[in-house]
């Protein structure tokens, strides 16, 4: 499969998937700890926090890469529904890649 050259943005929005991602799991192994093991809070404190910034952090850069990079409608709608389950930022990040949503402009025709 062939992956497009990352523009700016585009390494900005994948950093921001990547981040709240790993935000995520951080967050899911601190629930792991509180509720299933009852040994600590401290992950739930932290990657709670931490995830909150993320989850920001990724609706500004989804935004932003959908005005700059020209998405069509459904790749944003699609960019803001992956952030709702755990961890499947990354995944969508590496599919828009893969279309060359992510490449500098103009965009390759998609094949």
């Amino acid at each position: 499969m062939r992956s497009y050259p990352l523009s700016p943005v585009g390494r900005l929005f994948a950093a921001a998937a990547f981040f709240e991602g790993l935000t995520w799991a951080g967050l899911l192994l601190g629930m792991l700890l509180k509720y299933g093991t009852g040994t600590t809070e401290m992950g739930v404190w932290l990657f709670g926090r931490l995830h909150g910034v993320a989850f920001l952090f990724y609706v500004v850069a989804s935004l932003i890469a959908a005005v700059r990079l020209r998405w069509p409608w459904w790749a944003w709608g699609l960019s803001l529904l992956a952030a709702l389950p755990p961890l499947l930022t990354i995944p969508l990040e590496m599919g828009f890649r893969r279309k060359g949503l992510l490449a500098p402009l103009p965009r390759p025709a998609a094949a």
